[in-house]
């Protein structure tokens, strides 16, 4: 996975509460053995018309949040089934991270699992930036994960939290496989210990 330390970019504001997995990823992009082309499959019905022609009035279809970064979302965001290809396609398409209130919990663990930097706000803050990054004069912020702080367009900052677990894996760019492999010396241990005192299970 790719490392998240301090990245800058734009933010889009999509704060409609109850955004489920199935307006992120529609289940017809569910249908593939790997995991290419789901970036297509991002919010495909808004922001695509019947006729495949982009939605002009779909806020990621225009400048600048076309170029979106991170995404400002609505409470309860990624409710619904536990499908991971919507974090696989958000990826795709560029997205580090995301600011909202709450999420739902399988979404939430698929994100931290694929390197996407979920923070948790208030509403009234998820409110402040998500006004500021409506405007395409302010969207442009940068996320410190390091310091935990976001700063915005008007040059202040707010302070997030996130557990050092997660935290380190995402500075390292590590999945949950990468984080185990870093304790492989003492794995290798316990196991060369653990069969000498039970050769039989050998």
């Amino acid at each position: 996975m790719e490392p998240f330390t301090k990245v800058r970019g734009v933010a889009a504001p999509m704060l409609s509460a109850n955004v489920d997995t199935d307006v992120i990823m529609p289940k017809q992009f569910l249908k593939g053995i790997d995991r290419s082309g789901l970036d297509r499959g991002v919010f495909h019905d808004l922001r695509f018309l019947p006729d495949g022609q982009d939605n002009p009035d779909f806020v990621l279809n225009r400048a600048p949040w076309n170029e979106a970064k991170f995404l400002v979302v609505g409470p309860n965001f990624g409710c619904g089934s536990s499908r991971e290809h919507a974090v696989w396609g958000l990826r795709q398409l560029g997205i580090r991270a995301l600011i909202g209130s709450s999420f739902a919990g399988i979404f939430f663990d698929n994100c931290k699992r694929n390197g996407v930097l979920l923070i948790e706000l208030t509403q009234e803050q998820v409110g402040r930036v998500g006004k500021m990054v409506s405007e395409a004069a302010s969207a442009m912020i940068e996320i410190d994960l390091p310091a935990q702080k976001i700063s915005l367009a008007d040059g202040s900052m707010i302070d997030f939290a996130i557990d050092d677990l997660r935290k380190e894996a995402l500075l390292s760019g590590l999945d949950a496989i990468g984080t185990t492999l870093k304790l492989n010396d003492e794995i290798q241990r316990f196991e060369r210990e653990h069969f000498a005192a039970h050769p039989w299970l050998s």
